[in-house]
């Protein structure tokens, strides 16, 4: 496969044409954090938390949705962006009730990390918080929308891996939330295999086991790889 070489944080990096920043910025050792990003999956460069900053560009870009190209010169850590990142973070976490304290994936938290990453210890926002409700009429699963931050993730890995269709976004902006089957009860769902993969993708505690609520919990990415590639 034809290789590029671009220069990601002062030094040179071989890229396959068509590989993403992320992907080849990872590769080289650059740690660019994420939220909606899961390998395998096409990427929706919704959470906007990996944008870098490329030579030549007027404004910061989504490292996972941007292609390499040759000769382009790639910076994933300054101020700028950190300072993107955190407002980011605040954002999300005033959108919903995020309370760690009682949550399942409390310490094993995506969204938790990258805000101890970011040195996030209070929010400049007012928090919407909002009763955004609990559907636990699935049977071995939950899904608490207080702790949903929209990164799709469970509505790709049921599209594309699963094949099920089962999860879609609704409404708009900070109304928006995840519906299942046209907005109807998960217990309820003719297309929902009960396979669990959009529970593994879950980077907060949005999605359950509901024989598990307060244990600690973690993305068992051995389990979606193997899921990836039985898709191939």
């Amino acid at each position: 496969m034809p290789r590029l070489t671009l220069t990601i944080n002062n030094r040179s990096v071989s890229a396959r044409r068509g590989e993403s920043i992320l992907s080849a910025a990872r590769r080289s050792g650059s740690d660019i954090p994420t939220l909606c990003n899961l390998g395998g999956l096409i990427p929706a460069g919704a959470c906007r938390v990996c944008l870098v900053e490329v030579a030549g560009y007027p404004r910061p870009v989504p490292a996972c949705a941007t292609r390499a190209e040759q000769g382009m010169v790639v910076t994933t850590d300054t101020e700028r962006l950190t300072a993107a990142r955190r407002m980011i973070v605040e954002l999300l976490l005033a959108e919903r009730n995020h309370s760690c304290a009682v949550c399942v994936m409390n310490q094993h938290c995506q969204l938790q990390d990258l805000a101890a990453r970011l040195g996030i210890d209070h929010v400049r926002f007012a928090f919407i918080s909002p009763l955004a409700g609990v559907d636990i009429s699935h049977e071995r699963f939950g899904i608490d929308h207080n702790r949903c931050i929209l990164c799709r993730r469970c509505v790709r890995v049921c599209d594309e891996i699963e094949g099920a269709h089962t999860w879609d976004v609704d409404g708009r902006g900070a109304a928006s939330r995840i519906i299942c089957d046209l907005a109807q009860p998960w217990g309820t769902s003719a297309t929902c295999t009960g396979c669990g993969k959009c529970v593994q993708a879950c980077p907060t505690g949005a999605l359950f086991e509901k024989d598990a609520p307060t244990k600690k919990a973690t993305i068992d990415m051995e389990r979606l790889s193997e899921w990836r590639r039985s898709r191939k």
